[in-house]
């Protein structure tokens, strides 16, 4: 379980993180949403430990991470994955050996194995005899997909998605989200998803969290939060879905 108590940050005299609270139940998916600009990759950014707050603590499994000195605090990220907007793919290197990686980096496994491993992710993932491939050979959805596979290979207790559909049409966004169900099913992990494209990252939430001018105004099923009747909620909610279909029409998708 990760546990956010009154999380504050700073950046050149502008509040981005008011005092944020926020519990993150193991084993589930929780999405933080909210407007563009509105803190959420910082707040995603502290929760992976790549930023210290000015003030507040976070725990993972107890421990308050804020407070770790490097070596210990890497000690606690070796529970995490963390899935980039962009799939953040070497170009040089195939797709297998993309997969491929932090298992020759960072266990003792021989080739063998590590192939083994990387053809089953890979037929998995729906990319079965991809592996030659290179980056700039496959699609958006494709590159997301092997993003998500490098990840999950390792086995994290924690996925961290930013954004992890930003830019995909309907129906790859929609593989996507249905991919990370499937993952979540494949290596039993807590995914932390940051988004603010309410379209279909609600049907797979088990808790939707809304960040507001630097803070959680509610913490709820996605059910319990489209009918909320904070002023805030129902305003964010227009807004976005509207803008999603102006979006969806404009492009053609709808």
């Amino acid at each position: 379980m990760i546990k956010v108590v009154n999380l504050k940050k700073t950046f050149n005299g502008q509040e981005v993180l008011r005092g944020v609270n926020l519990d993150i139940p193991k084993g589930e998916i929780t999405t933080i949403i909210g407007r563009s600009g509105g803190g959420k990759s910082v707040l995603l950014k502290h929760l992976v430990g790549l930023l210290k707050p000015d003030s507040g603590e976070i725990y993972v499994d107890g421990v308050d991470i804020t407070k770790l000195n490097r070596k210990a605090l890497d000690k606690v990220k070796r529970k995490f994955g963390m899935v980039f907007q962009g799939a953040a793919l070497f170009d040089s290197f195939t797709v297998l050996d993309n997969l491929a990686f932090p298992l020759r980096e960072l266990t003792d496994l021989d080739e063998v194995e590590i192939i083994k491993m990387v053809t089953s992710i890979l037929d998995k993932i729906g990319m079965a005899g991809m592996g030659n491939k290179y980056p700039d050979e496959i699609s958006g959805g494709m590159k997301k997909r092997v993003g998500l596979a490098r990840v999950i290979i390792m086995s994290p207790e924690y996925i961290f998605f930013d954004e992890p559909t930003t830019g995909l049409d309907p129906i790859v966004e929609k593989s996507i989200h249905q991919l990370m169900m499937q993952c979540r099913e494949m290596v039993k992990c807590t995914d932390v998803v940051v988004s603010h494209n309410v379209r279909e990252i609600l049907k797979i939430s088990d808790h939707v969290a809304l960040l507001h001018e630097g803070r959680i105004i509610e913490v709820s099923s996605p059910e319990e939060m489209l009918r909320s009747e904070k002023p805030e909620v129902q305003e964010f909610f227009k807004t976005s879905i509207e803008g999603s279909r102006q979006l969806y029409r404009l492009r053609g998708w709808i």
